[in-house]
């Protein structure tokens, strides 16, 4: 519940992409528990980071215009499992500490992870947009914010094995 503070062996973490999927990011860090859902001010969602696969991933693009969102959902997880995270997200991203909103409008601080590598000319692959989708649908994000997203152009990832990797959790 937003408002109660972290404690001292936990972090907050906020997710805007692939990870807001939750059988996604507790497959990565097990401890990980929905504390609401918030936004980010001053960033707009792009697809423009490259990722190790040379396709595009999320990245909440700084504008600093308060008008501009990015939505997602605020987890708590364990401290120590915190360098879990950053070897997965590895040198393509950076993290970040923002001060995120909740629904009722709470300041909560977190960390995040930003884009190092951009490459507008890049296109996410279809099970990437799907564990976003997951995500967005999960945890109910508003449909016009989950339209958008749908409309992101995505491509087909010719490697077979990763797909069932990435989509198998699902199963």
């Amino acid at each position: 519940m937003p408002g109660r503070g972290v404690d001292v062996n936990s972090l907050y973490y906020f997710s805007y992409g692939s990870n807001m999927s939750t059988r996604r990011l507790t497959a990565r860090v097990p401890s990980a528990k929905k504390i609401c859902n918030a936004y980010l001010p001053g960033h707009l969602l792009r697809f423009h980071k490259r990722g190790r696969d040379d396709s595009a991933k999320c990245d909440a693009h700084f504008t600093d215009n308060d008008n501009d969102q990015v939505k997602g959902v605020l987890f708590e997880i364990l401290a120590a499992e915190k360098p879990l995270m950053d070897a997965i997200e590895g040198l393509d991203y950076e993290s970040k500490k923002v001060s995120v909103l909740t629904d009722d409008e709470k300041t909560m601080v977190a960390f995040t992870y930003v884009a190092v590598y951009i490459d507008k000319s890049l296109k996410p692959y279809h099970w990437y947009k799907q564990h976003i989708l997951v995500g967005a649908h999960e945890h109910q994000l508003p449909d016009d914010y989950i339209s958008s997203i749908e409309t992101i152009e995505s491509i087909e990832d010719k490697d077979a094995a990763r797909i069932e990797r990435e989509l198998g959790i699902y199963r």
